[in-house]
């Protein structure tokens, strides 16, 4: 009977498989501060590491009522680990439904860029739109579409005021309705969130960066990732989804769009500093530059950030992951 003994006989039990921690990973990805492009990377790093991407097809429904945030938690709950779950949605609370509370990564934007990325794209898309002669958002009439900029600031459209300017906290703040209210409330509860439950916010602007505390801090989500984001292959596709059409606002509008936003530049300096603190101490150097005053006594030249592949409310990824198959 020598050839019929099992595992068992000669190794006792099978050795349980061995998760790394953390095992789950939340990536509430906020709208037009670059998630397409981690979203893609991430595609490739789950093939090549072997963990379970778990993407959403719902892409604008950020705010769920309690019946829907404790479905979509039990679902999360439930997927295999490894996992990596991604999508647009504001803070949940994994613990007040009784689930265990994973850690969540995300990266913001400087508010005025993020807003004026968003502004045109919803009208003119990107340049594979422009080649493919698509009109982004075909429901939008003709003269929302071709609205100036400085008329929707100046004279106070809704698209241009708030509560639809506060839009980067609620994603840290949470599901609760004042997270959607502009104000102290939001802002504190944003930043406590940050601090409790965050292991990583990073900021557009210093994209490499946040790629490689990433790799850092989950290697068995992130490792090799800025190598795969430096290959030409990749960086030629960002030429592509570049939004088109942008125009800079006048400097009175910018600073009226300024005073409209002060909780979200609060907020986007207090997360910058967070990860300027972390920088250093993993002995990444920030370029030095004088440092810039607070946006009210400023008017800076919006759209002065390179743009990484813009994320978008729809799923429209597939195209780039032939590229990835060879």
């Amino acid at each position: 009977f020598v050839g019929n003994s099992t595992y068992l006989d000669d190794h006792g039990p099978r050795p349980q498989k061995v998760l790394p921690f953390p095992s789950q990973v939340v990536y509430n990805r906020v709208g037009k501060c670059g998630s397409r492009t981690v979203v893609l990377l991430l595609r490739i790093l789950s093939e090549k590491h072997g963990f379970n991407l778990v993407t959403s097809d719902i892409h604008n429904k950020t705010r769920l009522t309690k019946n829907e945030q404790m479905e979509l938690i039990k679902n999360i709950s439930t997927a295999e680990q490894p996992y990596l779950f991604t999508r647009h949605v504001h803070f949940l609370n994994f613990s007040r439904f009784g689930g265990d509370q994973p850690v969540y990564i995300n990266i913001i934007r400087d508010p005025v860029n993020r807003f004026l990325s968003n502004y045109f794209f919803r009208r003119f898309g990107d340049w594979r739109g422009e080649q493919n002669h698509m009109i982004r958002t075909p429901s939008m009439r003709q003269e929302e579409r071709y609205l100036d900029i400085n008329v929707c600031i100046l004279e106070n459209y809704p698209e241009c005021s708030n509560p639809r300017l506060f839009y980067i906290i609620p994603y840290f703040c949470g599901q609760h309705p004042r997270c959607r209210e502009p104000g102290e409330w939001a802002l504190e509860r944003a930043k406590l969130n940050v601090n409790e439950n965050f292991l990583l916010v990073g900021i557009l602007e210093e994209l490499e960066d946040v790629l490689l505390l990433l790799e850092r801090f989950l290697p068995h989500y992130f490792k090799d990732v800025l190598s795969i984001y430096k290959n030409p292959e990749h960086r030629k596709l960002g030429n592509l989804t570049v939004t088109v059409k942008k125009t800079v606002p006048s400097p009175e509008a910018i600073q009226i769009l300024y005073q409209r936003m002060r909780y979200e530049y609060e907020f986007y300096y207090y997360v910058k500093e967070q990860f300027h603190l972390l920088k250093r101490k993993f002995g990444l150097k920030s370029h030095i530059r004088k440092p810039r005053p607070r946006p009210e006594f400023f008017i800076p030249s919006p759209l002065e950030t390179e743009e990484p592949i813009d994320d978008e409310e729809e799923d429209d990824e597939k195209w780039l992951e032939d590229i990835y198959k060879r």
